[in-house]
């Protein structure tokens, strides 16, 4: 909202527009702001705060019947200031970046939003060979402010490798009609059937076996214990859940512990989803979450989707 008056020798047809504006009155608005904004923000990593790129969407609602519009530019600047600001991005940071977007708005509006969205750089341990590699995490920060109270949520996602059951079920079915042609009721020598099953015709691969995602949101208590955003703990306890996270960089010896990992947990889009459901129950710091569990399917085009939530009726709104 630009205020400004025409100067003394402007037509009185301008002079009479400024006066309808300032004597208007306009209909409440729920939310106004900028979406989208390509902002920097430092975030507090295993290896030190880093400055990471981000996008980021502000604004407030307009409860003023007098006020056509807002300051854009000010919800602008508090950003850039408090976001890359040299202390790394926590709860009380994100709290005074709210509560100074509504002294700029101070009588036109009463509560503040603030969305942050960056993909998370997390070193991973390979299973067994000691390597390590980079993974990226995408990361979603919402925080809102209304009439003094507060609240803040987390949202990640994170890639797992899902075999289904019955497919491996139905693998292991091929394999044991295999050996009965093979090796008959009889006695067998172990060596020979060990032979056997290292070659191809002792295995079946299990074709329902595919890249899967889960995104997981979850509301932080209004009076956290720390101030800490917990993106990676979040992480870790989801990966450790699921028992088969995407792995960066592997041997060979992590190819195989990866391949018994995924024989030893088969898993439904039903079953990921309970397991994470679970493993936040267990977490005292989160006080509600939404959970997907999406397979992208091998078998078929489509994908098999499954969700659960805690504490929020309809559960929170994925995107």
């Amino acid at each position: 909202m630009t205020d400004f008056l025409p100067p003394s020798d402007a037509p009185d047809a301008l002079a009479d527009e400024v006066a309808r504006i300032h004597s208007a009155r306009f209909a409440p608005l729920d939310q106004v702001g900028m979406r989208g904004i390509e902002m920097p923000v430092r975030v507090l990593l295993a290896e030190g705060p880093a400055l990471l790129p981000a996008r980021v969407a502000v604004g407030v609602n307009l409860h003023d019947p007098t006020a056509r519009g807002i300051h854009m530019s000010r919800l602008y600047r508090l950003c850039d200031a408090h976001l890359s600001a040299p202390e790394a991005l926590d709860l009380r940071r994100l709290k005074r970046l709210l509560d100074a977007l509504l002294e700029s708005h101070e009588g036109l509006s009463s509560a503040a939003r603030l969305t942050v969205g960056f993909s998370l750089p997390l070193r991973r341990e390979a299973l067994l060979s000691g390597l390590s590699g980079w993974r990226q995490y995408p990361v979603r920060i919402e925080a809102g402010l209304r009439e003094g109270r507060w609240h803040c949520a987390l949202c990640v996602d994170v890639l797992y490798s899902s075999t289904c059951p019955g497919s491996a079920a139905m693998a292991r079915q091929v394999v044991a009609q295999r050996f009965g042609e093979r090796f008959g009721r009889g006695a067998v020598d172990a060596a020979e059937v060990a032979r056997w099953l290292e070659s191809p015709e002792g295995g079946s691969a299990t074709p329902h076996a595919q890249r899967s995602r889960a995104r997981i949101e979850v509301r932080l208590p209004p009076e956290p214990e720390e101030t800490v955003l917990p993106m990676a703990r979040l992480i870790d306890a989801a990966e450790r859940a699921l028992a088969t996270p995407v792995q960066a960089a592997v041997k060979r010896v992590d190819e195989q512990e990866f391949a018994r990992l995924n024989g030893a947990h088969p898993m439904y889009c039903e079953d990921a989803a309970r397991r994470l459901a679970a493993a936040l129950d267990a977490l005292p710091w989160i006080a509600d979450y939404a959970i997907e569990a999406a397979h992208l399917e091998s078998l078929h085009p489509h994908d098999a989707v499954a969700r659960v939530t805690k504490g929020v009726p309809g559960g929170l709104e994925f995107r």
